[in-house]
């Protein structure tokens, strides 16, 4: 077996990793401009008219079958990712960013009781590690209402639920199949709730009952920024789970903390600390275990 092919849902999965840490630092431009639907908004319209694009020139070829599933991934995934947003705008990031990365930990328990996929105590051991160093990283900060802490959790069990549903959906359709399906729920909710605001005359929020707002200026490039980056994040990130089991490929996005501390830095954040230097080195630590295992497992397996 080639070398590439053992590794391509680690490879993967650290250029998901890049495009979303690339997405967290054009929601952090954007905050103070737009609320969580709205960015939920945008950042799939973007993304949707880059699938139709590449719709026109390869047009998706798939099994198909499984619509019921791919209409879940899709609403999942919007979820996920309304929730996600939702903190990254009400919370500190790290403490949203850590509550969106428990969403390995909560892959591993569900793979292993849905579907008895376990991976040998050096994989737990190595996810163990990779939480250990988000957490050193960032920090989290702990005092905050009992709301702020049910999202942050919903976060994390709706990707993992999205993610291991990508999985199953990969076998069955083309992987920009998948995306339309998490894209398109990304558009409609919102868009649904808008008109829903508008009709009914309700009062306007943040998240849910948006109202429309067009980006002006800069923002038209961080808007693209989100919308490009998180299509990239995304496609790569269902690349990485149709490559390879679930519970493997999870570990490798603690990548995206490690993106996130550079980028954050470029963005005016400080230099890491001693405790979050150590927490990055957990990070590579996890990473290299994991990519170990790959090799000895896919070895054995010739």
């Amino acid at each position: 077996m080639a070398v590439s092919s053992r590794y391509k849902g680690i490879i993967y999965m650290l250029l998901a990793a890049l495009g979303f840490s690339l997405m967290g630092g054009a929601a952090k431009l954007l905050k103070g401009n737009f609320g969580a639907g709205q960015l939920v908004f945008w950042r799939n319209l973007v993304g949707f008219a880059v699938l139709v694009a590449g719709f026109i020139i390869k047009p998706p070829v798939s099994k198909g079958g499984h619509l019921l599933l791919l209409v879940f991934r899709g609403v999942v995934g919007a979820t996920a990712l309304y929730t996600l947003l939702y903190c990254i705008l009400h919370i500190p990031l790290g403490t949203a960013m850590t509550y969106s990365l428990t969403s390995t930990l909560f892959i591993a328990v569900f793979s292993f009781v849905l579907f008895k996929e376990y991976h040998g105590r050096r994989v737990l051991f190595a996810v163990l590690i990779g939480f250990v160093g988000m957490l050193l990283i960032y920090k989290p900060n702990m005092h905050f209402p009992w709301y702020y802490h049910v999202t942050g959790l919903a976060s994390g069990i709706a990707s993992a639920v999205a993610y291991i549903s990508v999985n199953r959906l990969t076998k069955y359709y083309d992987t920009r199949i998948i995306m339309l399906a998490f894209i398109g729920a990304g558009l409609v909710i919102p868009l649904l709730l808008m008109i829903t605001a508008g009709v009914f005359n309700i009062r306007t929020d943040d998240v849910f009952f948006i109202e429309w707002k067009w980006p002006v200026g800069i923002q038209w490039v961080y808007v693209l920024w989100l919308g490009l980056a998180a299509f990239g994040g995304q496609y790569f990130v269902t690349k990485a789970y149709g490559a390879d089991k679930a519970g493997i490929v999870s570990s490798i996005g603690y990548a995206n903390i490690v993106f996130s501390v550079f980028l954050g830095m470029l963005l005016g954040d400080a230099f890491p600390d001693w405790m979050s230097s150590a927490g990055i080195l957990c990070i590579i630590i996890s990473g290299v275990m994991i990519s170990l295992y790959k090799r000895k497992s896919t070895a054995g397996a010739e």
